[in-house]
């Protein structure tokens, strides 16, 4: 079989039937195998798209958050629970379409972490960066909920600060074909998985222990994806040849740090205020 994919793969045959069909339908469906990013074709890839959604997202949340006549919870929790559901699973659909992808498209670590220059953005890794991409949008409804219900408090700037510059972050994944997003889309998703489905079941009146844990794993999320740009930096100039996208990485990784930091601020906040109370 031949397609666009510009790197190696190997197709492992693994006799599980369940692994074999979430194989087909997650990386060998040809939808996904010949996936190609193109701004002049593919929905929602335009930068002009990327511009108007954000400045309406921006401007929608400001206006909403002039007084409004709150949303009775009864109302307002299945849509909040739905809406969480549904990111969980397409979080878990995203984690393990992206770990089989990386399993029977690369053939060793430095495949994964550096692309070789001119690396063409087709095949499954850049579908699913595509779908992650496309879940941004999906995630701003996230702040719909927030303003409806009058929870102002949790609208922080952290909040709307993350969700209007990660959309242009994986804009830049697909457009420079930027080394190091497989990583960062598996860490991310699964991240969103444990974030999500605690949200969920907040949601349907269940209280889980982990909360902090959600805080907790997106930042060792970012930590990590310091200590793997180590990697990819000496992939990059520690060898012949170079990384692919290695312009986009810069804004991912000015965009790590400061949310690395807000993340630790909110940490320090909520969690050391919260045993000075208990002491």
């Amino acid at each position: 079989m031949t397609n666009n994919i510009s790197y190696p793969y190997r197709k492992q045959r693994m006799e599980n039937p369940i692994v074999k069909t979430l194989q087909y339908w997650l990386v060998y469906h040809p939808k996904i195998l010949n996936f190609t990013w193109n701004p002049s074709q593919t929905p929602a890839s335009s930068p002009l798209f990327l511009f108007l959604s954000i400045s309406s997202y921006l401007s929608l949340t400001l206006l909403l958050l002039f007084p409004l006549p709150p949303i009775p919870p009864h109302f307002l929790k299945p849509f909040t629970a739905l809406h969480n559901l549904t990111l969980s699973i397409l979080s878990l659909t995203m984690a393990i379409g992206t770990s089989l992808t990386i399993l029977t498209h690369s053939p060793n670590l430095r495949s994964t972490i550096c692309f070789p220059i001119h690396t063409p953005p087709t095949g499954p890794l850049f579908f699913w960066a595509y779908i992650f991409y496309l879940s941004k949008f999906l995630e701003f409804i996230d702040t719909l909920f927030i303003i409806l219900s009058r929870s102002i408090k949790r609208l922080s700037f952290l909040h709307v600060y993350h969700h209007s510059t990660v959309p242009i972050m994986c804009y830049l994944w697909l457009n420079y074909s930027q080394s190091l997003f497989p990583i960062a889309l598996l860490t991310n998703s699964s991240v969103h998985v444990i974030m999500y489905s605690y949200y969920f079941l907040t949601a349907v009146g269940i209280r889980p222990p982990w909360k902090r844990a959600v805080t907790d794993c997106q930042i060792v999320q970012f930590v990590f994806s310091f200590a793997v740009s180590g990697v990819m930096l000496y992939y990059h100039f520690g060898s012949g040849g170079g990384c692919s996208g290695i312009k986009a990485w810069c804004f991912n990784a000015v965009f790590n740090a400061s949310l690395l930091a807000l993340f630790l601020d909110f940490h320090l906040k909520s969690y050391a205020n919260s045993k000075k109370k208990r002491t």
